[in-house]
C-alpha cells in the first residue's frame, strides 16, 4: 500500500513539474529581452548616429571631397563667365550659382553696359587650371578659395557693332580668384560664388 503511495506522489510531482515547465516555457519563449518602447528608442538612437555621421561625411573637406568640388567648381566657372559675357546682358543660366551680393554686382555691372549700347561676345576656350588656394571653416560655412587659369576669346562692341574692346580671334588668358561658399549643415549640394577677388 505503501509503494501505491509513493508511485502516486511521484506522478503528481512529475505533473507539477511538468506543469510548472510547460507555464516557464510559455513566459520565457514570449519575452525576448526588449520590449517595444526600447526597439523605438534604439532606432532613435541609431537614426540619429547615421545623421552624426552624414553631417560629419559633408563637413570632413578631404582631399577626395576637394576633386569633386574642383569638378563642379570648373564647370561653375565657365558657366558665370559665359552668362556674365552673352550679349543679352542678363544673368540666367547662373543665377542660383551666385550669392545675393555677387548677383547684385554682376547685374548692376551689366545695366551699366547695357545703357552704353554695348555687349560682349565671348567663345570660352577652356579652363587651363583650377587649384584650391585655401579652405576654411566658420561656424558651419565652409569657404573655399579658388585660383583659375583660363583662355577666352572675347571683344566688346557697341550697338553698331564697333569693337570697344578685346578681339573677335585673339585668344586671352584670364586670371581669376574666387571664393565659394556653401552651408555644411544645408541638404543643398551646391555652392555660390560669394566673392571674387581678381
Amino acid at each position: 500500500m505503501n509503494y501505491s503511495f509513493e508511485y502516486i506522489d511521484i506522478i503528481l510531482l512529475a505533473m507539477i513539474a511538468g506543469f510548472i515547465f510547460i507555464r516557464l516555457r510559455g513566459i520565457l519563449g514570449k519575452r525576448t529581452g526588449f520590449d517595444g518602447k526600447t526597439g523605438s528608442q534604439f532606432e532613435k538612437v541609431l537614426n540619429n548616429i547615421q545623421v552624426e555621421n552624414k553631417a560629419l561625411e559633408k563637413e570632413n573637406f578631404d582631399d577626395q571631397a576637394q576633386k569633386e568640388f574642383l569638378k563642379g567648381a570648373k564647370i561653375a566657372y565657365e558657366t558665370i563667365i559665359t552668362d556674365f559675357s552673352d550679349n543679352d546682358n542678363k544673368i540666367t543660366s547662373s543665377k542660383p550659382l551666385l550669392s545675393k551680393k555677387i548677383y547684385d554686382q554682376f547685374v548692376n555691372a551689366l545695366r551699366e553696359r547695357s545703357k552704353r549700347g554695348h555687349y560682349a561676345e565671348i567663345t570660352f576656350i577652356g579652363v587651363n587650371s583650377a587649384k584650391i588656394k585655401e579652405h576654411k571653416k566658420i561656424d558651419k560655412i565652409l569657404n573655399v578659395t579658388v585660383d583659375f587659369v583660363s583662355e577666352v576669346i572675347t571683344c566688346i562692341k557697341d550697338k553698331d557693332k564697333k569693337i570697344i574692346s578685346g578681339h573677335p580671334e585673339k585668344i586671352k588668358k584670364i586670371y581669376d580668384t574666387w571664393v565659394f561658399s556653401r552651408d555644411i549643415r544645408s541638404s543643398n549640394p551646391n555652392w555660390q560664388l560669394v566673392d571674387t577677388l581678381t
